[in-house]
C-alpha cells in the first residue's frame, strides 16, 4: 500500500432513512358500503451500520464519500398491509476506527473486533395506521400516523492503528529502515525530516511460522502534545499498540534525553500509555567501536534503570533476531527470558550475515 492510499480521516454526512406514513383507509368490498378502517403501518426507515473488517487496513474506500443515505420506509397500504422497510446501508471500517460526532466532539462508539456491527444512524419509526385508532366511540377514524423522521448527523472516522508494537521515535531514526528490514512492506526512506506522513504496517515472521505486527509511527516533534507537527495525527495511532519501542541513534547527542522528552509527550497526550510495555533500542550501532558500545551500555545500564535495551543495525543486520525474540516474548507475557538475550544485549561480535 503506497503512503497516498492510506487514509485515517474523513468527513461523513450520514442520513438515516424516515419511517413510512400510516394509511388512513376504510374497508370497501361488494355488499360491504362502510367497512371499518384497515389502515396498516408505515415501514421503518433503513438503519446506517458500521461493520468491522480485519482485511481492511485503511479508510481509502471512504475517502471520496460525502453523503452515506439509508432507504426510506413504504407508506401502509390498505386490508392491514405494512409498508416496507427501508433498505439498511452497512458501511465496512477497518478495526480501530473511532467515530465522533463533529457538532459535539462526542466519541460515539469505536469499532475493535471482526464482524462487529453498529449503529451509527438509526431509521425512523413507521407510523400507526388507523386500525390502532379504532374504538367504541370512533368507529371508522380517518386519522393516522406520520412516520418519524430521519436521523441527520455530521461524524468523523478516525483510523488508530492497531499494531502489536508501535516504533516510536524523531523523524530520521531509522524507523521506516528497521520496518523495511523486518517485514516485507516498503515505507519511503529518505535522508530528511518527515520522509514518513502516514503509519506503515508490516508483518514479522517469526519462528515456527508465528508472526505480529508492527507499525512504523512518523516522527514524533518536542511538543506534539500539542499538536506541533501534526502531532495529533501521528500519536493517536500509538494508543493501541501493545508494546513501545523507542528508537533512538547511536549518534544521537544524549539518547537519555530523547528518550525522556519522547516519553513526556506520550504522557502529555494520554497518561495511559506509561503503561505500555516499553523497550529502548539503539540503532545504526554499526557506527559504534567496542569501546564506545561498552562506555554506552555502561552509562545507560545506569541512567535508565529498569528498562530493556538493545543495541541494533538495521542495514548491517545486527541485533535483529534478538530483537524479534524480545518483542515476541514481551507480547506473550512469556516469564522465561528468550535465548541468548539478557536486559542490555551486545552484538559488537555478531555475524552481520546472519539468517533472520
Amino acid at each position: 500500500m503506497t503512503e497516498g492510499n492510506f487514509v485515517d480521516y474523513v468527513k461523513i454526512y450520514v442520513t438515516s432513512g424516515r419511517g413510512g406514513k400510516g394509511s388512513t383507509h376504510l374497508h370497501r368490498e361488494k355488499f360491504i358500503e362502510k367497512g371499518g378502517p384497515d389502515g396498516g403501518d408505515g415501514g421503518r426507515g433503513g438503519h446506517v451500520y458500521l461493520k468491522g473488517n480485519k482485511s481492511l487496513w485503511t479508510l481509502f474506500h471512504l475517502k471520496f464519500v460525502k453523503h452515506m443515505r439509508a432507504g426510506h420506509g413504504g407508506d401502509g397500504g390498505s386490508s392491514r398491509s405494512t409498508g416496507h422497510d427501508g433498505e439498511d446501508k452497512f458501511v465496512e471500517v477497518p478495526l480501530g476506527t473511532v467515530v465522533k460526532d463533529i457538532e459535539t466532539g462526542e466519541i460515539l462508539f469505536e469499532i475493535t473486533q471482526h464482524d462487529e456491527v453498529k449503529i451509527l444512524a438509526s431509521g425512523g419509526k413507521g407510523g400507526l395506521g388507523n386500525w390502532h385508532f379504532r374504538s367504541s366511540t370512533n368507529q371508522t377514524p380517518r386519522y393516522s400516523q406520520p412516520g418519524m423522521p430521519s436521523t441527520e448527523i455530521d461524524v468523523i472516522m478516525e483510523l488508530k492503528v492497531l499494531a502489536d508494537v508501535g516504533l516510536v521515535g524523531f523523524p530520521n531514526a531509522g524507523k521506516s529502515t528497521l520496518l523495511s528490514v523486518l517485514t516485507s512492506a516498503r515505507p519511503k526512506i529518505a535522508d530528511y525530516a518527515f520522509t514518513t506522513l502516514k503509519p506503515n504496517l508490516g508483518i514479522v515472521a517469526y519462528r515456527e511460522f508465528q508472526s505480529f505486527v508492527m507499525a512504523d509511527i512518523p516522527g514524533i516533534i518536542e511538543g506534539a502534545a500539542e499538536g506541533k507537527g501534526l502531532g495529533h495525527y501521528f500519536l493517536r495511532h500509538i494508543e493501541r499498540n501493545a508494546v513501545l519501542l523507542f528508537l533512538v541513534p547511536a549518534d544521537a547527542v544524549d539518547i537519555k534525553k530523547e528518550y525522556e522528552i519522547l516519553l513526556d509527550e506520550l504522557r502529555r497526550y494520554n497518561p495511559e500509555m506509561l503503561d505500555k510495555e516499553r523497550l529502548l533500542v539503539i540503532s545504526k550501532c554499526d557506527m559504534l567501536d567496542d569501546e564506545l558500545k561498552t562506555e554506552l551500555r555502561l552509562q545507560l545500564d545506569k541512567e535508565i534503570k529498569g528498562l530493556p535495551f538493545l543495541f541494533i543495525s538495521s542495514v548491517a543486520q545486527q541485533g535483529l533476531q534478538e530483537l524479534k525474540d524480545t518483542l515476541w516474548h514481551t507480547l506473550n507475557k512469556e516469564d522465561e527470558k528468550p535465548e541468548n538475550s539478557h536486559n542490555i544485549v551486545d552484538v559488537a561480535n555478531e555475524n552481520p550475515n546472519k539468517t533472520l
